[in-house]
Formats: C-alpha cells, sequence, structure tokens
C-alpha cells in the first residue's frame, strides 16, 4: 500500500481533555505518512500550553485569537496543512473522537481506489451508549430535497455492518470524521464559513457534487464519537432549522426553495413546543431568531459554486 501525505485537522475549543484523548489515539494508529495540527478556537483555559507542554514536536499548535465556529476553524488549520505541506489528503477530527488503529489506512485505501472519490468517511459509533461502544451513530447521510427535513443519517443495524463491508457511495458525511481530497479544496475551496457550527459538512460534500466528485462512506474504518459534547458546550441545537434552511437557499433550485418556505409556519410550531417542552433559556431563542432572520427574508435568490 502506498502512503500519501494524511494532515489530520483537529478543532479544540474548551476540551481539552477530549482533545488530549483523541491524540492520545492518533499516536496508536498503524497509518505511516500524517501529521496532527491542533486549532484551538479561542479556549478560555490554559489549553494551548497543555497542548504545545505534552505534544511538543507530535502536534502542531494554531492559537486563534477567538472563536471563529467549526468552519472557519477547521478552514484555518488546512490552510496550515496546505501551506506546510502539500498533503494529498486533509482529514477534520472532532476532538471528542477516539479513532481506532487502522482507520486512516482503511481510508486512504478506499480513496486511492478511484480518483473520483473526493469525500470519505468511516463508520462513527457511540463513544459510550449506556455502557456499550459498539451502537452505530453514523454511517452515511442522505438528501431528501422534497421531504420537509432535507438530510436524514443513513443509520444501518448492527448487524449490516457485521455482513456489509464494502463501501457505499453517500450524498454526504459527518464533519465529526470527514478525509477531503487536496484537488477537491483546490476545485471548491474550504468549508463555508458562514455555516457557524452545523450543516457546513452537508453543503460541502453537496458543492463537491457539484463538481463531480463521489462521496464515499467506509464501513470498516471505525472512530468513537462522544456525540453532542461539541455542541452542547457550544449552544442547544434548534438554531439548525435555520441554518437548514441556507442549505437549501445555497444548493437547491428555487421552486424547492419556495416549496420550503411555505413549510416554514408548521415547522415554527413544531419548533416552538419543542422549545418550551425541552429547554426554554435566552440562549437557544436568541440565536434561532437571529439565524432565522438572516435566513428566511432574503428572497430566493442562492449561491452554487
Amino acid at each position: 500500500m502506498n502512503y500519501p501525505k494524511v494532515s489530520i485537522v483537529i478543532l479544540n475549543w474548551n476540551g481539552i481533555l477530549d482533545t488530549l484523548e483523541c491524540l492520545e489515539s492518533l499516536q496508536k494508529i498503524t497509518y505511516l505518512d500524517y501529521d496532527v495540527i491542533v486549532v484551538d478556537n479561542g479556549s478560555e483555559g490554559d489549553d494551548v500550553s497543555i497542548l504545545r507542554d505534552k505534544f511538543p514536536t507530535q502536534v502542531t499548535v494554531v492559537e486563534n485569537d477567538h472563536n471563529y465556529g467549526f468552519a472557519e476553524g477547521s478552514n484555518i488549520g488546512m490552510r496550515c496543512a496546505l501551506n506546510a505541506s502539500r498533503p494529498a489528503y486533509l482529514l477534520l477530527l472532532n476532538n471528542d473522537t477516539v479513532a481506532e488503529p487502522g482507520f486512516l489506512d482503511k481510508l486512504v485505501s478506499v480513496a486511492e481506489s478511484d480518483p473520483d472519490i473526493g469525500i470519505l468517511g468511516p463508520r462513527i459509533l457511540y463513544h459510550d451508549f449506556e455502557g456499550r461502544n459498539d451502537v452505530v451513530w453514523f454511517t452515511g447521510g442522505e438528501i431528501r430535497w422534497w421531504h420537509p427535513k432535507i438530510w436524514r443519517f443513513l443509520k444501518l443495524a448492527d448487524g449490516d455492518m457485521k455482513e456489509n463491508r464494502t463501501p457505499i457511495r453517500v450524498d454526504w458525511v459527518s464533519g465529526a470524521a470527514m478525509m477531503i481530497r487536496a484537488s477537491v479544496i483546490d476545485r471548491i475551496s474550504f468549508l463555508d464559513s458562514r455555516y457557524f457550527f452545523g450543516h457546513e459538512d452537508i453543503d460541502y460534500c453537496l458543492r463537491a457534487q457539484r463538481h463531480h466528485f463521489k462521496i464515499v462512506y467506509v464501513p470498516t474504518s471505525v472512530v468513537w464519537h462522544k456525540v453532542g459534547r461539541s455542541r452542547g458546550r457550544f449552544a442547544p441545537g434548534f438554531a439548525d432549522l435555520a441554518l437548514e434552511y441556507q442549505l437549501i437557499k445555497r444548493n437547491a433550485s428555487t421552486p424547492l426553495y419556495v416549496y420550503h418556505l411555505l413549510l416554514v409556519p408548521l415547522l415554527l410550531l413544531k419548533w416552538g413546543i419543542g422549545f418550551l417542552v425541552k429547554y426554554r433559556n435566552r440562549e437557544t431563542l436568541g440565536r434561532f431568531l437571529s439565524n432565522l432572520k438572516r435566513t428566511i427574508p432574503r428572497g430566493t435568490s442562492k449561491t452554487v459554486s
């Protein structure tokens, strides 16, 4: 097997314990040519000094002056990687993940089998699901443009995972563990920083497909994810409804966008009931309304790249 260079980009924001565990798992992987860049996204504590003390040579630490969000924080790390060397692939990896030793070998092996594969994702399991670490969280994603919720997980059963080990072409893979061929960045640039947190992975995969790149899920490659850690520290997630409208506006046709606008009253009612039942805090409400204001009133124009 060839070992083309892979740069792994990890974003840290007030999550030093998770980041350290992630980095320790990467020290055990079997792939022979990779480097690691940790972008500290304006953490409030001494995360940067801890990282530099513990990994003085093994990890490049980039210190941001404030929180740029997931998309732009990841972009900063990818730019650093591309400026430092010319990796064949860049792997975005959440700091609250733990990697199986052979996961990167398997991703690269599939990528190298077809130059049209632009983005790949592994099988993602829950790090701890009621004491179990073999429960599936993510096995690739699907887009359903006419459904009220356009995206969904293709969540296969545990039994299917044991039987089917063949890579599968999907619509999108999760940014929690997403490997990008460098030529994709050459063609479509980086993640859209207008998505501060959420939906940037789906948007990026859709853009890549418009430029004829394949998106592939690799079931033999495995990482474990402490689902919800980063999102929980950032903000509760009902603001995702507004981000979804941004996603539709930038990637779908005008008739589809108008169709989804007609569903707004029903979805707002559903969101309101959920908010009253589950959250009832100003942070969630304020972020949701702010995103909705930026998204809905701007007409039906869209950005296509």
